[in-house]
């Protein structure tokens, strides 16, 4: 297999308008690992690449399953291979564009690292459901998805049990898998798009408003018309969440709009704290300007000896 490519960093860094300058320049096809992206109707607020641009350039795993649809990091590391499979069979070059970072680890990795941080979302919704139901009930679930860990656990040691439960949400992986499975990991070189906080901030913040003129409020409206539960995770997610508040009344439009830009900052803040702990990412200075992040990986790629050199970074 071939190495392949990872463009990668906080949102509104630039990803997606880089990646498609090099999938041009170098004949190369776009893997997408966004965890809003894979959903259908999801279109403005994951910043999905326009009509336009996905006629300059192929994007795969986008717009993958419904709102209501199931969709863990196990089956995009199963759907991206396939994809990078299919690419390069055909000739061409692959890409992965995204800021997911759990996505893009069990893609290069597979499942023989350590599981992931603890979602705060994941972890909040499965406490309350300890305080509501008991451990032992919550111990009773974990035997169906993972015996081999239950049976290691007691049945009133609620930390473990939870985390087990959070580990296998956020995965699709039982907790136990994750120390026994051994892929092989995929050759990749990793590239990082940074800026100075204060400038990526604001460009985070006029993203958002972008969104808005570009029609957000009617893309939740619709989803919602369409009968999605606002309690999906895929509609838990960033301006969804938000403009769902206003459209149920519980929060005015600034109001709102201040909580969204607020916590787009802050989830690009945790973005960075996740790629940090990622090893072999070569980090570029986007400010800088797309002209000059292109050649700059383009060199670096030149040096570490092309797509042709299958070591991993």
């Amino acid at each position: 297999m071939q190495r392949v490519v990872v463009i990668l960093g906080p949102t509104a860094v630039g990803k997606t308008e880089v990646g498609i300058e090099l999938a041009q320049r170098w004949n190369a096809e776009i893997i997408s690992a966004d965890s809003s992206a894979v959903y259908r109707g999801l279109d403005i607020g994951s910043a999905k690449p326009t009509p336009e641009e996905q006629q300059r350039v192929r994007f795969h795993l986008i717009d993958v399953v419904n709102p209501d649809e199931v969709f863990t990091a196990a089956r995009f590391r199963e759907l991206a291979l396939q994809a990078i499979e299919d690419i390069q069979r055909r000739g061409k070059r692959v890409l992965i564009v995204g800021g997911t970072g759990l996505y893009i680890r069990v893609l290069l990795h597979g499942f023989s690292l350590a599981p992931p941080p603890a979602d705060p979302e994941i972890r909040a919704r499965w406490k309350a459901e300890l305080e509501r139901v008991g451990a032992p009930a919550l111990h009773e679930r974990l035997k169906q998805i993972d015996p081999v860990a239950a049976a290691r656990i007691h049945p009133n040691d609620a930390v473990r049990i939870t985390r087990a439960l959070e580990v296998y949400e956020m995965t699709g992986v039982p907790i136990s898998q994750w120390q026994r499975r051994a892929e092989a990991e995929l050759p990749a070189l990793k590239i990082g798009l940074t800026m100075p906080r204060e400038l990526l901030y604001q460009r985070i913040d006029a993203r958002v408003d972008q969104m808005i003129q570009r029609g957000m409020l009617q893309e939740v409206q619709q989803l919602l018309q369409k009968g999605y539960n606002p309690e999906q995770p895929a509609l838990k997610g960033l301006g969804y969440r938000h403009l769902i508040g206003y459209i149920q009344g519980r929060v005015s439009w600034d109001e709102a709009v201040r909580l969204w830009k607020r916590d787009t900052r802050r989830f690009a803040k945790r973005q960075m704290t996740w790629f940090r702990k990622e090893p072999g990412i070569h980090w570029i200075d986007a400010s800088y300007g797309k002209d000059h992040v292109v050649q700059t990986i383009e060199a670096l790629l030149m040096e570490q000896g092309g797509f042709d050199y299958a070591e991993v970074d």
